[in-house]
């Protein structure tokens, strides 16, 4: 991975706005509606090379293809796995919002509370999908066509370095509900052989690789009844998934993004950061892209005073979000960066967003807008970290 070696870089954590129309065509294939394959291809191709021009010109260094190919970062991969049945019989029970959902329920009925629930993660109407039998790895073309599309937008245009997301094995379970594998460990190894093959691909066309895992914050939320050691417990064994995921695969070529779930809500029961963190820094990465910009973690900075990054690690601090449609001052996105950089080097830091901007906020105009807020940040932090006039 590139390091900030003599100012802070800018990257984010994936998701961007999608081309007027992309989406429900993305949708339509991926769950049996009408399209048109050869227009799909190339509104993607188009859209991929746009948003990769789009993040140049908005001060990111370190860029992707905005996800664009995919429904969501999760769901994505149902379509790349062969195992799996739709059983329309059984109705889908995992959320992200468990604890909170107990707590504001008001608010989480559709239709009453925050406008924003408009847009919330909703699992009324979804059916659960389920492995029935051994999990197989069956997204060969659609890797090799996502990681086609993205050299090929990166043609003449100037980057630092270039990423593809992929979804962490703990994260896949969420939402897949095992009748096959005879306990967790068996059933998220499964998970984790037929990932590899993703992430390896991926690195192996040349391009960073970064493991999309909310399942590290959220998972607190999917399961309300745990206790903090019970949860710990639960989350090492999917951390184990994934380093087996990531076997064989060169350490400074893959990120870890982590998050409490990108849902507009209370998040008043997310777990602290304190209480995961050792957990995260198990994760066989280089770099650890963390939520750290909203109202509920921001604060969470300090506990780098009593954590000592490792040595050879890269921090990728969210210091613009999703959470809300404000654009960041520029001086607030350098005081944030100047902080982590004072406690772990500033040739350690990069400047990242807490998730992916592209859905959840109210116009697309605002996520280059909050880039480029991140990007003049970045320079206000390079001029006080290296001491430039």
């Amino acid at each position: 991975m590139k390091r900030s070696t003599d100012r802070i870089l800018t990257t984010h954590a994936g998701s961007l706005p999608r081309p007027e129309g992309l989406r429900d065509m993305v949708g339509a294939k991926a769950f049996g509606g009408t399209f048109d394959e050869s227009e799909l291809s190339q509104r993607i191709r188009t859209g991929v090379a746009e948003v990769v021009r789009l993040q140049v010109d908005s001060g990111i260094d370190i860029v992707n293809d905005g996800e664009l190919s995919k429904t969501s970062f999760t769901d994505y991969v149902r379509g790349r796995f062969g195992g799996l049945d739709l059983n329309p019989d059984v109705p889908y029970t995992s959320s992200i919002t468990g604890r909170d959902a107990r707590e504001f329920p008001e608010y989480f009925d559709r239709g009453t509370g925050f406008p924003g629930n408009r847009e919330r993660p909703t699992d009324s109407g979804r059916m659960q999908v389920t492995c029935t039998g051994p999990l197989t790895y069956t997204g060969q073309e659609a890797i090799q066509a996502d990681i086609e599309r993205f050299k090929a937008a990166l043609q003449g245009v100037a980057t630092q370095e270039d990423f593809l997301p992929s979804i962490a094995p703990g994260t896949i379970e969420h939402w897949l509900q095992n009748e096959h594998y005879p306990d967790d460990e068996s059933f998220l190894n499964a998970i984790a052989d037929a990932m590899h093959e993703e992430y390896k691909a991926i690195t192996d066309a040349g391009l960073l690789l970064q493991i999309d895992d909310p399942d590290l914050g959220d998972g607190w939320q999917v399961h309300p009844d745990m206790t903090v050691p019970e949860y710990r417990k639960f989350a090492q064994i999917r951390v184990e998934a994934m380093n087996h995921a990531l076997r064989g695969i060169p350490e400074d070529r893959v990120r870890l993004h982590v998050c409490w779930g990108s849902y507009h809500g209370p998040h008043l029961f997310d777990i602290p950061l304190k209480d995961i963190l050792d957990l995260i820094l198990m994760v066989n990465v280089e770099g650890y892209s963390i939520e750290a910009s909203n109202p509920r973690h921001e604060h969470e900075w300090r506990v780098w005073e009593d954590t000592k990054l490792p040595d050879g690690k890269v921090l990728i601090p969210g210091v613009v979000g999703h959470a809300t449609d404000f654009i960041e001052h520029p001086e607030l996105v350098a005081q944030r960066l100047v902080r982590y950089a004072r406690l772990v080097g500033r040739e350690n830091v990069i400047a990242g967003t807490d998730c992916g901007l592209g859905t959840r906020l109210g116009h697309p105009k605002i996520t280059w807008a909050k880039f480029q807020a991140m990007a003049e940040g970045a320079e206000l932090a390079t001029k006080e970290l290296w001491g430039r006039s």
